[in-house]
């Protein structure tokens, strides 16, 4: 048994028994996770305005979200109620906010493992996708039938977008159908208003001991932590001048539209200018401050925006112009400081603001970096009006508080039809025919090619062409265009679906993945990892196609020794066991570990994303240029973990000469990948089935047996001929001292 044998059923026992391990692996017990999750979100983020989360009902894992005693609706998670299986086989959850007409308010992706989104996809976009059914209805939307979602998709993370738009809506449709059978009871309506009157005249002691007028306080040691906790080097490398216990500001905040706080500040005078300065229902604020650093800033003109400072209210923020602000020279309150900076700011006219809900008033500070880039750190001074300056009156819950009959009725259509629903992956499967159509299509050309590949390869001419035209096909339709990269990640995932909860649709929600890996599947009894390896993998072709410029481009070729390079190509059954080892303990860790595979940035994301990635995908292509195929050869964990299951082959479709390897070694010089040894056998876990070494098979000008058969067809031919002619010296098989192929020779006399 040779060491390569050796090594190779070593391999295979140590994946048989980690397989082994996985399946025995027990699986968690599926219990509601609304309780781990819903601390990751705040009210505010699903509901404008809202406050708080009620206890979760016993009947359904739904939270009541309420702003004050007002009910507004609820939040769920989505995993809770449907499959949210992703990409990595592991669910993605999302807690969404739902009104009670069946309206998503909001909602927010709390968990999930995506190696797309890990590594890839910023984040930002997955959020702007989940945004987009912000507003929409989920009955309308279960409604249609469409596979495509109705917001628009994100490249190169497909199949994780459309989990989540189809499990928003289905999970939606539940909760829906939860709340129509059993409405909950109606909470009164606090309303809360601004009392009429005077007020009363109020020292400044008294006014900043019940909050009436609010005190954010920051030191030179504050301002320097926060830039610190920003991690940006350029930042923390300037820092303010001073001693760290220094007064950078002391910032005083009140809402003169109060009646006492107005006419505390202000005075009876000022106040009442004020008041008709205003329009009805618009209100201002009082600013004061005093230290090193200046909340009004010296950079506006007249006119401008005070761009230090802005008053934000739920989702809603407010900023302040010059021309709607005054300045006071003094307080008018008993006890008040003297502030270098005072002013009296008006809400711009038409601005959203309720003085009895919470606002803050959020402070801006700058820190140059460079010539041209500054980094920023925030500071918010809340404000809550107190209660004894507020009208609070309770009223019975409106009617919107419980679903309305449409929605109990379109929730009762909808539970009907629910086991008429067309699962997701039917139709996304529906909905790309004409892609299915194609990969079908080529797999089946590529079948042919390797069924009647005798045919092909004795016309060399005819084998590039069609070889580079599959490789093209690959490379730009099959990857670029459709991204149907498989990757080592699918492995990893499908072993470990194995041993949780494993589930076909989630497998079938990647059409062209799904049947590109049932093709592979198959091509391991017949071809073992080369039907895969060496046409359908869009990063090989596009290796491939580098070297063939390259050749053209005279670039010089490295040939390996072959003592080194047998000991090189085990180094990517190495990376392929330390990642499905990973994977036992962290899939998410194998994911981010799978990077050592260029896919994703040279395919998937057409080398957009960071730059060490790009260079990273831009080094392996370069170095293919010299040694053809190089990251396949020596570094590819996906072919590592093909090459296992594909020993099991039951066929040998390359033909060989008992020549071969001994003397002639021309297949051995000219294989692409090194695959054939010296002695002229063929290593089936390296080989990518090019034909190559077919086409020498039957090459009447390079394969010296086929020479052989020339010759002889030709003195046939000859001897035909009437005219006598002079004896032909016999030919004899030589070794090339260059190539080390063979050649035909005349015997000498």
């Amino acid at each position: 048994m040779t060491g390569a044998a050796r090594y190779t059923i070593a391999t295979l026992l140590l994946a048989v028994l980690a397989a082994v391990l996985l399946l025995v692996s027990p699986a968690g017990a599926a219990e509601p996770l609304l309780g781990r999750y819903l601390s990751k979100v705040q009210p505010g983020e699903l509901f404008a305005g809202a406050d708080r989360f009620g206890p979760i009902q016993a009947s359904a894992p739904l939270a009541p979200v309420h702003k004050g005693d007002a009910l507004v609706g609820y939040a769920y998670l989505n995993s809770d109620f449907v499959n949210t299986t992703g990409y990595s086989g592991r669910p993605i959850h999302v807690v969404v906010g739902l009104k009670p007409d069946g309206v998503v308010s909001g909602a927010k992706m709390v968990d999930h493992h995506e190696p797309i989104v890990l590594i890839g996809i910023p984040l930002e976009k997955i959020t702007t996708f989940i945004n987009g059914y912000v507003g929409r209805s989920v009955l309308e939307l279960a409604s249609q039938s469409a596979a495509t979602p109705p917001v628009d998709i994100v490249s190169g993370a497909t199949v994780t977008v459309m989990v989540i738009g189809d499990s928003i809506v289905r999970s939606g449709k539940k909760v829906m159908q939860a709340l129509g059978s059993a409405a909950p009871e109606a909470a009164p309506t606090v309303v809360k208003s601004l009392l009429p009157g005077p007020g009363e005249v109020r020292d400044w002691e008294s006014l900043v001991g019940d909050g009436s007028v609010r005190r954010l306080t920051l030191s030179v040691g504050d301002v320097n932590a926060a830039f610190e906790r920003t991690g940006k080097a350029e930042a923390i490398a300037r820092p303010e001048p001073g001693e760290p216990g220094e007064s950078f500001i002391d910032l005083y905040v009140g809402l003169a539209t109060i009646p006492t706080v107005g006419r505390s500040l202000l005075g009876d005078a000022e106040y009442e200018t004020m008041r008709a300065w205003l329009k009805p229902g618009q209100h201002a604020i009082v600013v004061a401050g005093s230290g090193r650093y200046s909340f009004k800033g010296s950079g506006y003109v007249r006119g401008g925006i005070f761009d230090r400072f802005e008053l934000i209210q739920n989702e809603g923020s407010a900023r302040f112009r010059d021309r709607i602000h005054k300045r006071l020279g003094s307080l008018a309150a008993a006890g008040s400081p003297n502030f270098p900076e005072i002013g009296l700011f008006a809400l711009p006219d038409g601005a959203e603001f309720d003085p009895a809900e919470p606002w803050r008033l959020q402070l801006l500070v700058a820190r140059a970096t460079s010539a041209m880039d500054k980094a920023f750190v925030t500071f918010d001074l809340g404000y809550q009006t107190p209660d004894k300056y507020l009208k609070i009156e309770r009223v019975a819950a409106p009617a919107p508080a419980a679903p309305t009959p449409a929605a109990t009725a379109a929730a009762a259509a909808a539970a009907q039809d629910e086991a008429e629903e067309v699962p997701l992956w039917r139709r996304v499967w529906e909905n790309r025919v004409f892609d299915i159509a194609v990969v079908v299509i080529a797999i089946g050309v590529l079948t042919t090619i390797f069924f009647f590949q005798d045919l092909l390869v004795q016309r060399p001419v005819l084998y590039g062409r069609v070889r580079t035209a599959f490789l093209v096909f690959t490379l730009v339709w099959l990857g670029w265009w459709a991204k149907a990269q498989l990757s080592v990640v699918n492995v990893l995932t499908f072993a470990n679906a194995l041993r949780t909860d494993f589930r076909w649709d989630y497998f079938l929600m990647d059409p062209l993945v799904f049947i590109l890996w049932f093709s592979v599947a198959a091509s391991l009894l017949f071809w073992g990892r080369g039907a895969f390896c060496g046409w359908l993998c869009p990063f090989g072709a596009l290796q491939e196609l580098a070297t063939k410029g390259a050749k053209a481009l005279k670039i010089p070729q490295v040939t390996v020794p072959f003592g080194l390079h047998q000991r090189l190509w085990p180094i990517k059954y190495m990376i392929f066991l330390l990642l499905f080892g990973l994977s036992l303990y962290s899939l998410a860790d194998a994911e981010r570990a799978a990077e050592v595979e260029p896919f994703k940035t040279a395919i998937i994301l057409h080398f957009v994303r960071e730059w060490w990635f790009v260079l990273f995908a831009v080094a392996l292509i370069a170095a293919g240029l010299f040694i053809e195929r190089f990251f396949c050869r020596y570094l590819c964990p996906l072919g590592a973990a093909l090459a296992i299951p594909g020993r099991m082959r039951m066929f040998d479709w390359l033909k060989r000469y008992r020549e071969c390897g001994n003397p002639c070694k021309r297949c051995s010089n000219e294989c692409p990948v090194q695959a054939i040894h010296p002695d002229g056998q063929i290593n089936p876990n390296e080989c990518i089935q090019c034909l190559h070494c077919q086409v020498l098979y039957h090459h009447d000008r390079k394969c010296p047996v086929v020479i052989q058969k020339r010759l002889k067809r030709e003195r046939r031919e000859a001897s035909a001929d009437t005219a006598p002619a002079p004896k032909a010296r016999e030919a004899v098989l030589t070794t090339d001292p260059a190539s080390g192929a063979l050649t035909m020779r005349p015997r000498a006399d």
